[in-house]
């Protein structure tokens, strides 16, 4: 069987599958959010000293639902390599330190029907924006498969194709990965993140990489969502200064869900 092994497990979080198992839940735990089941969440990928809490409360809206979700549709940015369109993985599962998540092979074939979709392992191999959320996951949900998609150099309309063909019913989530700006000094970086999250809350779909590492994924997904007349809930709002690190230079975390 291929496997695609974890990459960040000792550094974006916790090796030991004990110590991760119980950081995860004490996060939720810590952070937990009422409010409606979400179809979609958009929840960031740092480490999770720094945005755990961020997405730790947008999992935790999945408490609801956790028992009908057997599909997860799982799109973030490519950090490490440059291609047109959007990459699946090879690969038949991805591996945390708290077991093995199965890909959809169905779900997986369909999406390559699309021409914007390929198979690219490279675009997975050192991939961290998918990864990071699998714990997550893996805690919240029971028996579930994942569609994973590193989302390169592709258009609004391509991403939301994408989407559409994918978008499923009560049984299928989205998670679309993305921090917000980067390496800005506090201050400033709130007022960014703040513009941006407007903007995501309005469904607007024009965000740029110093608004969104993930603005390619937000931007499709925002077509879609203003298609089937969305609703986007602000749950968290906050940056790397608030949690773990220097406010001399920040990264920012938002976490929405969409109903």
């Amino acid at each position: 069987m291929d496997i695609r092994r974890s990459t960040v497990a000792g550094s974006f979080y916790p090796h030991d599958p004990a110590e991760l198992h119980d950081q995860v839940s004490r996060l939720l735990m810590e952070n937990r959010h009422e409010g409606p089941s979400p179809k979609v969440l958009i929840v960031p990928h740092a480490g999770y000293v720094y945005s755990g809490p961020t997405a730790a409360s947008a999992y935790s809206l999945l408490q609801e639902c956790a028992d009908r979700i057997r599909h997860v549709v799982l799109l973030g940015p490519s950090h490490q390599v440059a291609f047109e369109g959007l990459a699946l993985s090879s690969a038949e599962t991805f591996e945390t330190p708290l077991g093995a998540v199965p890909v959809d092979a169905g779900l997986s074939e369909q999406a390559l029907e699309l021409d914007q979709v390929e198979v690219l392992d490279k675009a997975h191999t050192l991939e961290h924006s998918l990864e990071v959320h699998l714990p997550f996951l893996q805690v919240m949900l029971n028996q579930f498969t994942i569609v994973p998609l590193v989302v390169g150099n592709a258009e609004p309309d391509e991403v939301a194709e994408v989407l559409d063909s994918l978008w499923g019913g009560e049984e299928t989530l989205i998670v679309i990965s993305s921090d917000l700006s980067h390496y800005r000094p506090y201050a400033e970086a709130q007022s960014i993140d703040a513009q941006t999250s407007t903007a995501i809350e309005n469904l607007e779909s024009d965000l740029d990489g110093e608004q969104a590492c993930g603005c390619a994924a937000i931007n499709g997904l925002m077509v879609t969502a203003k298609r089937r007349d969305m609703e986007v809930s602000l749950i968290d709002l906050c940056n790397s200064g608030d949690t773990a690190g220097s406010k001399q230079k920040v990264v920012g975390y938002g976490a929405y869900g969409l109903q």
